[in-house]
């Protein structure tokens, strides 16, 4: 893998699928509108794509992690008949306060903390100037703030709370958009805008 690409990471609940306090079993997981086919086009255009989520139902007894592999199966099969794919689904299962041992902890793994997002730029030689963060939540905006990816905030799920919220304590956003349809779109024009794109 000598040359490095670029590379997208998705919060999941309230920008790939719907926002609904805890997804605790497949069913319910539902995809928001457009999501299968902005993933396909991330797809299509060479990025890498996955999945960072903060999965503290797991700490605090909602589900277990085995739970989680059902729920990301039906997240693979219900983009894949969008003909989309996920190459990776990182997520943290702590809390550092709530739930039970041996997840009740502080880790380094717990977005606004980037290491989700530093292992998917290794596991996937990811270019340091082509990493984008696409969320719903303050803390997504500032993962992708501190490896110094372009962030875009959609406005599904808590999104139009995070922009307040954002705004309030001065934490910068490159992007707002509707949803990850739009989101999409940007990261695939703003690839094409790229000189080398035309060199």
């Amino acid at each position: 893998m000598n040359e490095r690409r670029a590379g997208v990471f998705l919060d999941r609940d309230g920008t790939l699928n719907e926002e609904v306090n805890f997804v605790r079993t497949p069913d319910d997981l539902r995809l928001i509108d457009g999501a299968g086919e902005a993933v396909r086009k991330l797809n299509e255009h060479g990025l890498a794509v996955c999945v960072i989520s903060n999965q503290s139902g797991i700490a605090r007894g909602y589900l277990k992690e085995h739970d989680l592999v059902s729920i990301h199966a039906r997240l693979e099969d219900k983009l894949a008949e969008f003909g989309a794919r996920l190459d990776r689904i990182y997520y943290c299962p702590h809390h550092p306060t709530a739930g039970l041992p041996p997840y009740n902890v502080v880790c380094d793994c717990r977005k606004p903390k980037p290491k989700m997002l530093q292992m998917g730029i290794k596991d996937f030689g990811i270019d340091s100037d082509r990493m984008f963060v696409v969320g719903d939540s303050v803390v997504d905006i500032q993962a992708g703030n501190a490896i110094g990816a372009t962030t875009i905030l959609v406005r599904t799920g808590y999104g139009n709370i995070s922009i307040d919220r954002c705004a309030s304590e001065n934490i910068h956003i490159d992007f707002v958009v509707p949803t990850i349809v739009e989101a999409a779109e940007r990261i695939i024009t703003l690839e094409n805008d790229r000189p080398e794109h035309h060199g």
